[in-house]
């Protein structure tokens, strides 16, 4: 039996040499593996949260029954979120405020700024898909040292010193093999498409802020109005019960309180009037305009309120309500986002393509075809040491797009919330309302029959001014239900979407 030689790195170093092709294949097959695990796309992320979205309902939950019987009989009227605001106001000088604010408000103007910057991006975006293009022009001049390497080595040549002159351009495009790039535009459109609705959504909520400050002024001013009747009141009362004092039939006391029932009304205007200048002043700056007043407009009494209110299903919101539209536009750009991030996982194909002029002389630059040049290469470039980054980066969006689908649920739920609410407090102010002009009558003609009782003698000073101060605060309390109902509506008006049509500019 023959001895075995020992191992020594001679002999794997002969066995080595004798065997290459087996050793570049090795390299070869561990290359592939490396590069087939770069490719591998890590698995989705999945969050059980998700799967606790709570279903849309059918209708609102309200007590308003005409609203109900609306939604009963959907084609008896347009949608309310569907009518123009030129439409759904009836007052002039507030349709005049909603414009002025329209053209000049700054914040709407930001908005539709901002939706200009989003559509040059998209143009950006729509590049990306173009060869990008360059051309460059050099020139040198180059003398070597006679004592330095070089010059030491070009001993006996002609000179040396040379020149070089070339023009040249450079072609590069990147095939979109994975649909990055396309992805990347549908991202910037779907940025685009969200700008927008967030425009709309500063828009309706523009024309709700000017049309609640404007209710709301007029209930000022219908207050101050039933204030400065009362003070008239008040003033009567107070001369009389000094007259009955000069005549004996009342005391001291019946004049300092009635004076001093007079004064409690009084109080009520400067108060008023600091009110309704302040109101004045905010709808001012809603349509970019300075401190001051408004012109001519309606009294409280005036204004009607709208017709049948038609909410109709919630499932409107989805086409109707701007935040909901945005949030929908997020959640796809969430998605668009997570396939670019997939995409940066593969290998990218560019091919560049480089040709020019050169010359060693600049009076030969132009000698075609001697003086021309071309290179054409293509390279496929596949990231290895930055996978772990951009799987993160993959994992990332993916609970980017959580939050896009979380955050759009919670706008839905949100809005279908503020629909009910607005169509529940615009039924139970309309109850008020009728309940407390029966106040009003009962204590106005309790206030009449206080007053003559008095004046006979037959009743005192303090049910006269029990009765006028219950008759004050019905009046003031009349006044502003019936503009909270104005401002009620028009935040049913907001809440389902209604005036979201942006202005071309």
């Amino acid at each position: 039996m023959q001895d075995k030689q020992p191992f020594s790195l001679q002999s794997f170093i002969l066995i080595r040499r004798r065997s290459p092709y087996k050793y570049i294949r090795t390299l070869l097959i561990i290359s592939l593996l490396v590069f087939w695990a770069a490719c591998k796309t890590p698995a989705p992320v999945q969050s059980a949260r998700l799967n606790n979205a709570a279903p849309l309902p059918a209708t609102y939950h309200s007590t308003d029954q005409s609203a109900a019987a609306a939604r009963e009989n959907p084609a008896d009227t347009a949608a309310t979120a569907t009518i123009p605001w030129e439409t759904f106001f009836k007052d002039t000088g507030l349709k005049k405020l909603i414009r002025q604010g329209l053209d000049y408000n700054y914040d709407l103007s930001l908005a539709i700024n901002r939706i200009s910057i989003a559509e040059q991006r998209l143009k950006q975006a729509k590049n990306l898909q173009l060869p990008t293009l360059g051309i460059s022009a050099t020139g040198s001049s180059t003398r070597f040292s006679d004592n330095g390497l070089t010059g030491q080595s070009m001993t006996g040549a002609a000179t040396h010193h040379y020149e070089d002159y070339t023009l040249q351009g450079q072609l590069s495009w990147e095939a979109d093999i994975w649909g990055k790039i396309k992805n990347q535009q549908k991202y910037e459109l779907q940025q685009l498409l969200s700008t927008r609705e967030a425009a709309q959504a500063v828009r309706t909520r523009l024309i709700a802020d000017i049309a609640t400050g404007y209710y709301n002024l007029l209930i000022l001013e219908k207050q101050y109005q039933v204030a400065s009747s009362s003070l008239i009141l008040a003033d009567s009362t107070l001369q009389l019960t000094e007259l009955l004092k000069f005549a004996g039939k009342a005391n001291q006391l019946s004049v300092q309180q009635t004076s001093a029932q007079r004064q409690t009304v009084a109080l009520l205007l400067p108060d008023l009037e600091d009110q309704i200048s302040n109101q004045q002043n905010a709808l001012l700056a809603l349509t970019g305009a300075m401190p001051g007043t408004i012109g001519d407009h309606s009294d409280l009494d005036e204004v009607s309120l709208p017709g049948n209110i038609v909410a109709g299903p919630p499932a409107d919101l989805l086409s109707n309500r701007p935040d909901v539209l945005q949030a929908e536009w997020q959640l796809k750009m969430a998605i668009s986002k997570i396939a670019v991030a997939k995409a940066n996982l593969y290998p990218s194909l560019r091919i560049t393509a480089t040709g020019g002029v050169e010359s060693l002389k600049a009076s030969n630059w132009f000698n075609l075809p001697a003086s021309l040049f071309g290179i054409v290469a293509g390279s496929i470039a596949q990231p290895i040491f930055q996978q772990g980054a951009l799987k993160k980066d993959y994992h990332i969006a993916q609970l980017e797009k959580e939050n896009a689908v979380i955050a759009f649920r919670s706008t839905l739920l949100q809005a279908v919330g503020e629909v009910s609410n607005a169509l529940t407090h615009y039924q139970k102010l309309r109850t008020q309302a009728e309940m407390a002009l029966k106040q009003v009558d009962t204590l106005q003609s309790g206030e009449q029959n206080a007053a003559l009782l008095y004046k006979s003698g037959l009743a005192n000073y303090l049910e006269v001014i029990s009765a006028q101060n219950n008759t004050l605060q019905a009046s003031l309390n009349l006044a502003a239900i019936h503009g909270h109902q104005l401002m009620a509506a028009v935040e049913i008006y907001r809440s389902l979407g209604g005036g979201r049509q942006l202005q071309e500019k």
